[in-house]
């Protein structure tokens, strides 16, 4: 199947959501990296999901609009997922470096609505807080492109991730998700913040594959 891409709106924003592949019931939502973009086509790893596979471009990435000044933090880029579960209902979300960090965020802050979150591998992971600036972040856009948006890239690499903070959120999700499971790390690399959500009791350790096929 081609994917297609919609717009939503999130106040005066549009993002664009990608469709990679149809299917009956519960999609899987995926959420880029930092300075990345939505694939244009359904990633292999992705093929244990039987149902509908969605993919968001985050405000200022990828084919979704740029504010006018910046103004960038990880609990803004919640309302980004925020339409799309307006739109579309529950759903089980993967998501890779920054887009883990958005995606441990909303689940624990919309737990009647994300059903499953698997945090892999990806730009953007590191943060600030303790630790310098990411070094995983893309180089800025050529001259003359305006996406990935620079503020974006700036502002977002260097948000701080406090691992308290982080285990909040794990435990909005643990004593509010209907699952057993409700937290799959699959990240190699761990910034401080991973590293408290992996240890903790609740949270289990899968292969990327095996983890998407736990929620399927």
């Amino acid at each position: 199947m081609t994917s297609s891409m919609e717009f939503l709106v999130n106040g005066s924003l549009r993002l664009a959501l990608h469709t990679l592949a149809e299917g009956e019931g519960r999609p899987l939502l995926l959420l880029h990296g930092l300075g990345e973009q939505s694939p244009m086509s359904r990633p292999e790893w992705t093929s244990v999901w039987n149902g509908p596979v969605l993919a968001l471009d985050f405000t200022g990435h990828g084919e979704s609009d740029v504010p006018v000044s910046g103004g960038y933090t990880p609990e803004g880029l919640m309302s980004d997922v925020d339409a799309v579960l307006a739109e579309r209902g529950p759903v089980t979300i993967v998501g890779r470096g920054f887009g883990a960090w958005v995606g441990l965020l909303v689940a624990g802050a919309r737990t009647s609505h994300v059903h499953g979150v698997v945090l892999f591998d990806g730009s953007g992971a590191v943060g600030g807080g303790s630790q310098p600036p990411t070094p995983y972040v893309n180089v800025l856009p050529a001259s003359g492109t305006t996406k990935p948006d620079p503020y974006a890239l700036l502002e977002l690499s260097r948000d701080p991730r406090p691992p308290d903070y982080a285990l909040d959120y794990v435990r909005f999700i643990l004593e509010d998700s209907e699952i057993e499971n409700p937290i799959v790390v699959s990240a190699r690399i761990r910034p401080e913040w991973l590293a408290a959500v992996a240890s903790d009791i609740g949270v289990i350790e899968l292969p990327l594959e095996q983890a998407i096929e736990s929620f399927a």
